[in-house]
């Protein structure tokens, strides 16, 4: 069930950082979608890493908008080469 609470998390996180992340972002719906769901899962397996989190507890809410912050920064770059 952790995993789902992940993604649940990491879909508002997404919308989150994307209306924080200053500028242009061109991704759409979807994308931003996904990329907040991916900034959860490295925020919850980097924090279980580090020994923020124990096995099996996700991330909290701030850590995954900063996860998705950072994931959406990448894609902006990446997006303009």
């Amino acid at each position: 069930m952790s995993i789902v609470w992940t993604i649940l998390i990491g879909f508002v996180a997404g919308l989150v950082a994307r209306a924080i992340k200053p500028g242009d972002d061109s991704a759409g719906f979807i994308v931003t979608t996904l990329i907040g769901i991916a900034g959860s899962l490295i925020a919850t397996y980097l924090g279980q890493a580090m020994g923020w989190y124990r096995a099996g507890e996700g991330a909290g809410f701030i850590a995954s908008v900063v996860g998705a912050i950072v994931l959406l920064f990448i894609w902006g770059l990446l997006k303009r080469k």
